[in-house]
């Protein structure tokens, strides 16, 4: 008997494109590269096809012994076969354990190694970086989508019926996710079909608005966001266009073909996407809202992207939140509001599901325009860290989840963002605020970042498009009443680390420069 999609307030991953179909039909699905489990398949898709590709992944993964509530590691190449791999293991109740293919081989193995003797679902080349981890005596068996030696292929198991789909208990561990890493070894966060739940019904209601348009996204398959943003789409008949190459040299011509009415991906794809705005074919043309989330976004890439669409009333929905907690705040920004937008504004919390407050080192309330520290109260709360309960309860406080950051909120409300607890520099009052002022100044930048050096003295990290160095005198009219900084070290883009969502890591960063990197 089929499953509903939130039955018992839960969301269930399980049956996402066999409802989608069973509901809307055969909408299509457009793909950049062919799916890693079914290459013949092509990239011209729809959600028929993919509810079936689930199913038989499902039937694939029973047949080869998985049961329900066993812990199922999909670390693979970026592909969106990771989607319907986590949707099949989800189908016959076992548990997702999503490890982003951007992980150091010794990462992915302590992560490994914090499971409950998990499957582990991979190819031949991530199997191939995993050479130095003895997986024998971390997994249970390693099934791989191509021929990789060391593991099992998962296609022997051809032309397996699927079994009745199992829906756990809405409080039982479903979905297994690891935070960004920003600051060294990544958590395990445990999410449940209930917390799911709470994250997405906010979120669809906020999608009715663009119910059905064409969505062209560019996420990490492994981060639960694209899951509930996924599930808001299938629920209201969306075509999607699901991108893993975000070169805008590929990325336009695919948007010109669909005209996509939503578009999101992370922000520092967003300032690569930049260049898309002029783009021949005009591909962001018919953008009605754009979706940026959990990260800070440069004003200057919010005013473009909203000039590029010639929709009367283009929005961009940023989203404040983290892994563990999913959004907790949230603003809406038009071209009006942009032009005088602050930066730093990530807006309010979310009615019904999330509240928001700052506090001092003490943990009391502190008055409007004071700064403190970030803590939510959310109903979307993960259940715990996977191995580290201890680190888990540190970050509650009566209910109260500690966010990291450092932030204040005004006398409506509105929360303005500051900087990471961590990346504090007492002689810069916001690195955030200064960087978004930089690349507004500057329209070379690609990125910058603000690092302490080895005396805590601010130091400006440097990406310029192109090959060209950053022209000297610009930078010191650009730095005209700002903190004063050290002499700016200019990077490519390529060589900053960044997590699998492409937030720089800047602790990693500052690290390197310790070390005499880009010196």
């Amino acid at each position: 008997m089929r499953q509903p999609l939130l039955a018992d307030r839960g969301f269930y991953l399980g049956p996402l494109f066999r409802r989608a179909a069973d509901r809307h039909g055969a909408v299509f699905v457009t793909l950049d590269r062919p799916l890693d489990v079914a290459p013949a398949l092509g990239t011209d898709l729809n959600y028929t096809v993919l509810a079936e590709v689930a199913e038989e992944l499902s039937g694939r993964l029973w047949e080869a012994g998985v049961r329900p509530s066993e812990q199922v590691a999909v670390h693979k190449a970026d592909n969106v076969d990771i989607m319907l791999l986590t949707c099949a293991v989800s189908r016959i109740g076992a548990v997702p354990v999503l490890l982003s293919p951007a992980l150091a081989p010794e990462v992915a193995g302590q992560l490994l190694g914090r499971l409950r003797r998990p499957w582990l679902i991979t190819d031949g080349a991530t199997l191939d970086g995993l050479k130095g981890v003895a997986l024998s005596g971390l997994v249970r068996r390693t099934l791989s989508v191509d021929d990789a030696p060391r593991a099992e292929p998962l296609s022997r198991y051809t032309g397996a019926e699927p079994p009745p789909p199992v829906r756990l208990h809405p409080r039982e561990p479903a979905l297994i996710t690891h935070s960004s890493g920003t600051t060294g070894v990544p958590k395990l966060a445990v999410h449940c079909a209930r917390t799911m739940w709470n994250r997405l019904v906010p979120q669809q209601a906020m999608g009715r608005l663009t119910r059905g348009e064409t969505a062209a996204l560019h996420m990490s398959f492994v981060h639960s966001r694209f899951y509930h943003l996924l599930g808001v789409l299938l629920h209201f008949g969306s075509p999607l266009v699901l991108i893993t190459d975000p070169d805008p040299a590929s990325v336009g011509p695919l948007l010109v073909r669909h005209r996509p009415g939503i578009v999101e991906t992370h922000p520092n794809t967003f300032v690569l996407w930049e260049e898309l705005a002029g783009a021949p074919g005009a591909p962001l043309s018919r953008v009605r809202s754009y979706g940026s989330t959990f990260d800070a976004i440069h004003p200057r890439t919010v005013r473009r992207l909203l000039d590029a669409s010639r929709r009367r009333t283009p929005w961009l929905v940023q989203l404040y939140g983290q892994s563990e907690t999913g959004p907790v705040a949230f603003q809406v920004v038009t071209r009006r509001s942009a032009a005088r937008a602050d930066g730093r504004r990530v807006g309010f919390g979310i009615p019904g599901f999330t509240r928001v407050r700052v506090t001092d080192a003490e943990g009391r309330r502190v008055a409007p325009g004071t700064p403190g520290r970030i803590e939510a109260r959310t109903r979307g709360r993960i259940l715990t860290y996977l191995g580290m309960p201890d680190r888990y309860d540190r970050q509650l406080t009566d209910g109260w989840w500690e966010m990291g950051d450092l932030g204040y909120r005004d006398r409506l409300g509105a929360l303005y963002l500051i900087d990471r607890e961590i990346d504090r520099i007492d002689a810069v009052h916001s690195n955030l605020e200064v960087e978004d002022t930089l690349m507004s100044r500057l329209e070379e930048l690609r990125e910058v970042v603000i690092v302490p050096g080895a005396d805590r003295e601010p130091v400006p990290v440097v990406c310029v498009r192109g090959e060209r160095p950053l022209d000297p005198e610009r930078w010191r009219r650009a730095t005209a009443g700002l903190p004063a900084m050290a002499e700016p070290r200019q990077w490519r883009f390529e060589e900053l680390p960044m997590t699998a969502t492409w937030k720089v890591k800047r602790v990693e960063i500052a690290r390197m420069l310790g070390e005499g990197v880009g010196a």
